[in-house]
This record gives structure tokens, C-alpha cells and sequence, in this order.
């Protein structure tokens, strides 16, 4: 049985309601009257497609639900959505964006964290891994805090799961998306592995950005992230994609992935060597 679709002065209100902006404030940003946006809202009057747009800028609302503002406002959508092969330039450059972030790992994901691009940098950081946990498409979110996964080598889990779950709660108020709320109701379930740090109140004025810290065999390392999107994109994945970067918080993690490096290429070169002596 399949849901009715939402009518547009429903959907618009949710939108501006989401938004916090009064009817007045949306009015004013848009260049309409109060009286107008009041019609659109109860169905008493129609936007023209210009309308539907402009409206949705100003709500800041995604691409994807702009294409859902339209359709039930009776207009085709205007934003394609297609598969980031079909996107060559745009998987170039991001492809080029990654490596070029060797040694450090860094990755490409779509709205509900899956990788969908990465560089593959210190394959280190996830063993023990669960092959479950790595097969595609691989979950960003899930493979660093659940038990499987990274988790119990996240030495300062309840601070990073904290900064996921603001995180994700900022995703939800933005947009709201069922897979993310089941995905922030599954993270809060991860039990903490014992003998991970708390949150140190007493550092938290003097620490500029929460750092991801994690045990590894060749010690323990501390990274932090950085996010990077298109500028204004007009395809609903491209939109909807965003690039993390690892970089070092201390010097102890640079020279632990430096030793990390030298391990892969050292175990590169003794299988090459392993080849051709076969």
C-alpha cells in the first residue's frame, strides 16, 4: 500500500516551519506577501514554478526535496540524479581531491554516510576489523563506532560517539530521513568498550576541534577530520556528497603513519619480489 503523496502548502509549511521563519519572515526573504505564502500554504492558491525554486532557496532546502516541492506542485523536477559514474569530471576531481591527501585517509560519502570513494590510505587502521563491517557499501559512522569495528580501538569513544550524535542530529533537523534517525538510534546503542576516555571537561576551552583517537599495533594516533562539498552543485548526488579528510593532531601521528607507510611498501615490495620469483 503506497502513501499518498503530501500536497505543496503542506510540504512548504513543514519546510518553514523546519526552518524556524514565520510566515512574515519567509515573505520578506522572498519578496511576496504574508497573504500569499498563507494561500500557497492552505491550497487556496498555486505557485508558479519560479516560485516553488525561489521558495526552496530561501528554506535552504535540498535538491532532492526541491525535485519533491515541485512535483507536488504539479512541475517536473528540475535536478537529475545520477550514479557518480555517470559524473566522470566530478569523480576526477574528488578522486584527485583523495589521493592527493596521502598518506592520510580521506573519503568521499553520500547522505547517509556510505564511502563511495576513497584513498585507501593505512590499511592499518582497520584490523580486526569485521569483513561484514568493510564489505560495500561500507558505512563511515558504523565501521568507526561499532564493537565489530574500530570501536574498541577508539580510545576516546563516548567524546566521538558525542560528536557523531550532534552531528547526526543536526543531519536529522535539516532533513528529516528515517535511514539517519535509525542509524543515530543504532550508535546510541554501541556499548563504550572499557577503558575508553570520557570527555575531559577541563580541556574542552583549550581544544579547538574534537580528534578522533585510535589504538593501533604501532601505537596510538590522533587525527582530525575536515568535510569539503561542491560549491553550488545542480545534480542531487553531487549535492548530497561530502569529502572527509584525516589530518595528523600531534606529532607522535605523523611519525606512526609514517611507520605505517614504510610497512606497506615495505610488504608491497617483498610480494613484488615474491612474483617474480615464482
Amino acid at each position: 500500500m503506497t502513501s499518498q503523496p503530501l500536497p505543496f502548502g503542506v510540504l512548504l509549511r513543514r519546510w518553514r516551519e523546519r526552518r524556524r521563519m514565520t510566515q512574515a519572515d519567509l515573505a520578506l526573504s522572498a519578496d511576496s506577501s504574508t497573504r500569499h505564502l498563507s494561500y500557497l500554504e492552505t491550497g487556496r492558491s498555486q505557485p508558479s514554478r519560479d516560485m516553488v525554486l525561489l521558495l526552496a532557496e530561501h528554506l535552504d532546502v535540498p535538491l532532492r526535496d526541491r525535485n519533491t516541492l515541485l512535483l507536488a506542485a504539479g512541475f517536473a523536477p528540475s535536478f537529475q540524479e545520477r550514479s557518480l559514474a555517470e559524473l566522470a569530471s566530478a569523480r576526477q576531481a574528488i578522486d584527485q581531491v583523495l589521493q592527493a591527501h596521502k598518506p592520510y585517509p580521506a573519503f568521499a560519502i553520500d547522505r547517509h554516510w556510505n564511502v563511495v570513494l576513497s584513498n585507501g590510505a593505512l590499511p592499518q587502521l582497520y584490523e580486526g576489523c569485521s569483513p561484514e563491517l568493510l564489505r560495500p557499501p561500507i558505512n563511515a559512522v558504523r565501521l568507526i563506532l561499532h564493537p565489530l569495528g574500530m570501536g574498541l580501538r577508539i580510545v576516546n569513544f563516548a567524546e566521538w560517539r558525542a560528536h557523531t550524535v550532534a552531528v547526526l542530529r543536526q543531519q536529522i533537523e535539516a532533513r528529516q530521513d528515517p535511514v539517519i534517525h535509525s542509524l543515530l538510534a543504532e550508535i546510541m546503542a554501541y556499548p563504550a568498550p572499557l577503558g575508553s576516555d570520557e570527555p575531559a571537561a577541563h580541556d574542552a576551552p583549550q581544544r579547538y576541534a574534537t580528534p578522533l583517537r585510535i589504538a593501533t599495533r604501532l601505537g596510538s594516533i590522533s587525527l582530525l577530520n575536515t568535510n569539503m562539498v561542491f560549491g553550488t552543485p545542480t545534480d542531487v548526488t553531487l549535492s548530497e556528497l561530502t569529502m572527509e579528510m584525516l589530518f595528523p593532531a600531534d606529532e607522535q601521528t605523523v611519525a606512526i603513519v609514517k611507520a605505517m607507510v614504510d610497512e606497506t611498501a615495505a610488504g608491497l615490495a617483498n610480494s613484488t619480489l615474491s612474483q617474480r620469483a615464482g
